[in-house]
């Protein structure tokens, strides 16, 4: 359920900015602006405004693929006494997830005046890498078409973003990318430690 509210604010939103460039302006990832006028609210509203349908669309389908399957297992999580609060740990997954992807950056460009980031990336690939967490050997389709076991994703997901990072002559933040995976796969094992065993024994089971 929380997936699909974050999902309805984040197209209401995205479409809005995309009429409204002032909006876009007050709302986007502008490390200056958070250095200089602590404008903090950036780190998290951000990620509801994208650069087009397409950044849009790809980025929502991606999180509605594996953010139902994370929230359930956190539900299932909470019936077994593990954690506490599904909904809770989802919010701070995503979310959590979204700042952190965020934080090279900041420190990156923060004296940058012209640098700007949209999306959702970096709190979506949280949740991609808590799903390989949770199910390492669940098949993800590479590219969309070549089905590979997910802890193979991650780490050429991996391999990719930290090398388009280097090349850098693409408008995309493939750095919160990076960070937000990092994030994610982790993430499950702040909930819990013991949730590390899950992993090891879903991997060589």
């Amino acid at each position: 359920m929380i997936t699909i509210l974050i999902i309805i604010a984040t197209v209401v939103v995205s479409m809005v900015c995309f009429k409204n460039v002032g909006l876009s302006e007050r709302l986007n990832f502008n490390p200056t602006r958070i250095f200089q006028k602590k404008e903090y609210h950036r780190f998290l509203s951000h990620g509801f405004v994208h650069g087009d349908w397409v950044h849009l669309l790809v980025n929502m389908f991606v999180f509605f693929s594996f953010g139902n399957y994370v929230e359930n297992s956190f539900a299932q999580f909470e019936s077994e006494k593990i954690i506490s609060s599904s909904s809770l740990s989802f919010i701070l997954l995503y979310f959590g997830g979204m700042v952190v992807a965020s934080i090279h950056s900041f420190i990156q460009h923060k004296n940058n005046p012209w640098y700007r980031s949209v999306g959702a990336s970096g709190a979506v690939s949280a949740v991609l890498f808590t799903s390989i967490f949770l199910s390492p050997l669940e098949k993800i389709y590479f590219y969309g078409v070549l089905p590979v076991p997910g802890i193979l994703f991650g780490i050429l997901y991996l391999l990719y973003s930290s090398y388009m990072n280097k090349k850098s002559d693409d408008n995309i933040n493939h750095n919160a990318h990076f960070w937000g995976a990092v994030y994610g796969f982790i993430f499950p094992v702040f909930l819990d430690f013991g949730l590390i065993n899950r992993f090891f024994n879903s991997l060589f089971s």
